[in-house]
């Protein structure tokens, strides 16, 4: 049985934090990875602008309460499921992230904590070094195939493991850094990249 490994926000669902941004009107919060590559820099910038704006967890967690998955999101999750095993590789937090996996059916998902104190967020605990390389590593090492898609620079390191790695609905300059990468525009484009490989 094959593996795919997925990333969540832009390819699943929406970016959270752009979304808190739009919300709380803190247009500090839309940088991503794609804007900043650097994961630990761009989660220090983060919790400055929440610090800054005294954002409580329970305002951000109302946002996401009334986010849903990317339109065809689900429906290509269950068309995934019938020949793979998928499981969410993603750097967002299971405090933010729970809430929507009901929405996409409840799939397998790695990712972070959050430390909330207070209604506040006060830090963050990473779940290893380097997750996403190191989850398609391990599940390589027990002898599956994996696949892997996302759509950042923090997904370059999953899908440089991966036995091959697909940039989803990346911005033009990822896709031009990374031309070693299939590219897909849509989950038809997916479905398509993945069908030959399963």
């Amino acid at each position: 049985m094959n593996i795919l490994c997925l990333d969540l926000e832009g390819v699943l669902i929406p970016e959270i934090w752009q979304a808190v941004a739009e919300r709380a009107g803190l247009g500090e919060l839309n940088k991503t990875t794609r804007d900043i590559p650097d994961y630990g820099e761009l989660m220090g910038y983060r919790m400055d602008v929440l610090a800054r704006a005294d954002l409580r967890f329970s305002t951000i967690r109302a946002v996401i309460d009334g986010l849903e998955p990317l339109p065809g999101a689900r429906a290509f999750l269950d068309w995934a499921r019938e020949g793979w095993q998928v499981i969410i590789v993603s750097d967002t937090f299971y405090e933010f992230a729970n809430p929507l996996m009901a929405r996409l059916g409840h799939p397998t998902l790695f990712c972070h904590h959050l430390q909330v104190r207070d209604d506040r967020i006060a830090g963050y605990r990473l779940r290893q070094p380097d997750p996403k390389r190191s989850v398609v590593k391990a599940l390589k090492s027990l002898n599956f195939p994996v696949m892997a898609a996302g759509d950042s620079y923090n997904d370059i390191p999953m899908l440089e493991e991966a036995d091959k790695g697909i940039l989803f609905s990346a911005p033009e300059r990822v896709r031009r850094e990374h031309p070693q990468f299939a590219a897909a525009e849509s989950y038809g484009d997916l479905r398509a990249l993945l069908g030959a490989q399963n």
